[in-house]
């Protein structure tokens, strides 16, 4: 008997010593909306090939998870939609080395029947209710370009005519992809990879490739990272072919051969 509980103790003290020995870690990663679905999956995979280690994603517009890392908030990799964002941590030393990891597509969303009967870009005015991201957003940033591309083709007051109908403008692209996916809005401007998500509610129309946008994701590991050794593993692991082929799988072009600046 005594010998029985001996070795019950001996292995619950072999169990807490190997626990202590790999202590359980947390990851901080400041991730674009339009990356949810790619990153939990290379996130999974990570956690996997490290044990006792958590990837907790911060997910927003990069406008926003900028800010947070300006202002203090813990992270370790940052993400972004957008080569300004990642410039301006750069720039404040808060982020080096930031390398292109995806590029994505702008399209045009509608719900499903398309009740505005928008054949095209060029009929974007006749929507009554479009939603687009607020400009300090990168996909409000790429609409406000594809808009200002498009006056030279279709008309000097294109833009106008399409910010005239603006309903409401959104801090992610995900916000604004629910406006037309709950049928609050007749069309919007996100990422292709966001409109498959939605692929039962909403219907994709292209925009031409003269006025349209490359939208580029660079990722960085942050200056005052808690983890940096893990942090650089992670940035590795999107870059890696395993991560560039999870993108891909959701949509996302290669970025692995682009540098940010």
């Amino acid at each position: 008997m005594r010998s029985r509980r001996l070795q019950s103790f001996g292995v619950v003290l072999a169990f807490a010593l190997s626990a202590r020995a790999q202590p359980s870690r947390e990851l901080a990663v400041f991730t674009a909306a339009s990356l949810r679905e790619a990153f939990a999956e290379i996130g999974k995979q990570f956690e996997q090939a490290h044990p006792g280690t958590k990837v907790a994603f911060n997910l927003g517009g990069s406008q926003e998870l900028r800010t947070q890392i300006e202002n203090g908030a813990p992270a370790d990799v940052f993400a972004s939609a957008d080569q300004k964002h990642m410039k301006a941590l750069v720039d404040g030393k808060l982020a080096s080395g930031p390398k292109v990891f995806a590029r994505n597509e702008p399209v045009v969303v509608v719900p499903k029947g398309n009740p505005a009967k928008i054949g095209g870009l060029k009929d974007l005015p006749q929507a009554k209710r479009i939603v687009i991201g607020v400009p300090e957003v990168p996909i409000g940033a790429y609409t406000l370009r594809i808009l200002d591309a498009a006056s030279k083709q279709y008309g000097n007051d294109f833009r106008e005519k399409v910010e005239a109908h603006v309903v409401s403008r959104e801090l992610n692209v995900r916000q604004v992809l629910a406006k037309v996916s709950l049928g609050e809005a007749d069309a919007a401007v996100v990422y292709r990879t966001d409109a498959a998500t939605a692929k039962d509610k909403v219907e994709v129309i292209s925009i031409p490739l003269d006025v349209n946008v490359v939208a580029e994701y660079p990722i960085a590991v942050l200056t005052h990272a808690r983890e940096p050794k893990l942090a650089a593993e992670f940035f590795s692991a999107v870059l890696s072919p395993r991560g560039q082929e999870v993108l891909a799988r959701f949509g996302f072009r290669s970025g692995s051969a682009g540098s940010g600046d």
